[in-house]
């Protein structure tokens, strides 16, 4: 029993030896004060002392060890976002070949300026505006400048003055629909894609507010279309917008375009108009058709020497309105008489159309209806297949009538149906 006493005596005081010791090394003291000091560590008090300075300096190392590590992620965390900061920054503007706006949220393409000889710039009012043309659109003013200047040669051409030129007639101006609120003039050239432009007119009016809603039936329904004529405002009024109104009209290969109203009217007649069958069809064939024994409907070839004959006048005054679908643009336009701004061609509508819709300045509230693939291309194939089986003397009596057509506006005389 006294042994276990004596050796937990002497492990106490090991233990306190190796406690003061550790404590004078963390502390600083003086080593040759450890006699005087002996007396004090071997006081209960500063026994507690010791362990809780160990305690103490343990905790307080492993601290500000974590500090120090915690600064370290931090330091480089900072640089990294540093670094990601200055890279987006400074990042070299000829790396993509266009300048970078930090700040921008929408991109945008730059389109070098076309360059158009000065006597060509067409007039400041009537420069396309809003988004930049883009591929074949580039050149489209200086295409419509040569368009109308041909247009005006060959009205001052004498040799053509009764192909070229008319009467600017009720008629003509019931053709003219009217856009006051973006001050724009439409005249009607049927069998060119008119429907569509007059869906345009429709939503720019405001009677609807997009080309979707817009029910087929209302669209030639001009008491309910909201689009007025130029024939329904006073005189002063009419030459009031004449001369400041945007005007334009829609042009085809004039033999390829009565091809197309042949078709629509009396062969398919798909709006169900059953007078152009019933009434006028039987009058073409009673006054053209040759054998007399032929009980088919209307032909193509009754239909060519209707137009191409001279005093085909008499038959258009019983036909009434109904001439607007294969007359020529002359008689429905008067382009020579009137001055208008873009006359676009059927056959490049995918380009004519926007460009119209921006030098009128509103291709920012609507846009041309989807033109399904190939229909606008002219189909020489066709034109022969339908003409295979008219004589030539027919052929070249229908030219004469359409010639002023075919020069005011650029199209190739048919060599390969006249000759």
């Amino acid at each position: 029993m006294l042994g276990q006493i004596m050796n937990e005596h002497r492990k106490r005081k090991a233990s306190k030896e190796m406690v003061r010791k550790l404590f004078l090394r963390k502390t600083g003291w003086d080593p040759n004060e450890e006699e005087e000091t002996r007396n004090r560590l071997n006081s209960p008090s500063i026994q507690q002392g010791s362990c809780r300075g160990l305690i103490w300096l343990l905790s307080d190392n492993m601290h500000h060890q974590w500090l120090l590590l915690a600064a370290c992620f931090w330091v480089i965390f900072m640089f990294m976002v540093a670094s990601k900061f200055i890279t987006l920054t400074f990042k070299d503007p000829d790396e993509y070949g266009a300048k970078q706006e930090p700040l921008m949220l929408t991109a945008m393409t730059k389109v070098e300026k076309v360059q158009v000889p000065e006597e060509k710039r067409l007039p400041e009012e009537f420069q396309p505006t809003g988004k930049a043309l883009s591929g074949n659109l580039m050149h489209q003013p200086l295409i419509h400048m040569e368009r109308l200047e041909l247009l005006q040669n060959v009205c001052r051409d004498v040799a053509l003055r009764n192909l070229s030129h008319t009467t600017v007639s009720k008629f003509i101006l019931d053709r003219i629909f009217v856009c006051d609120k973006h001050k724009i003039l439409f005249c009607q050239t049927p069998k060119v894609g008119n429907t569509q432009w007059k869906k345009v007119l429709i939503v720019l009016n405001g009677a609807f507010s997009s080309i979707e809603e817009i029910p087929e039936n209302i669209v030639h329904d001009h008491e309910k279309n909201g689009l007025p004529r130029l024939s329904s405002f006073s005189d002063s009024e009419i030459q009031k917008r004449l001369n400041l109104y945007f005007k334009f009209f829609i042009v085809r290969d004039p033999f390829e375009r009565l091809i197309s109203a042949f078709k629509d009217k009396f062969v398919h007649n798909p709006r169900f108009e059953p007078w152009y069958r019933h009434e006028i069809a039987p009058g073409i064939i009673r006054k053209y058709r040759k054998n007399r024994t032929e009980t088919r409907g209307l032909q193509f070839e009754d239909f060519v020497r209707y137009l191409g004959d001279p005093n085909h006048r008499w038959l258009d005054v019983q036909f009434g309105d109904h001439i607007i679908h294969w007359v020529t643009y002359v008689e429905l336009c008067a382009p020579c008489e009137i001055s208008y701004t873009v006359i676009g061609h059927h056959e490049t509508l995918e380009d004519d159309a926007p460009y119209i819709l921006k030098a009128a300045g509103i291709d920012h509230l609507v846009s041309y209806p989807t033109i399904p693939p190939g229909i606008t291309t002219y189909n020489k194939t066709k034109v022969e297949r339908y003409f295979s089986g008219i004589s030539k003397r027919d052929i070249k009596r229908l030219y004469a009538r359409f010639e002023g057509d075919f020069k005011l506006f650029g199209y190739q005389e048919p060599d390969f149906l006249l000759n």
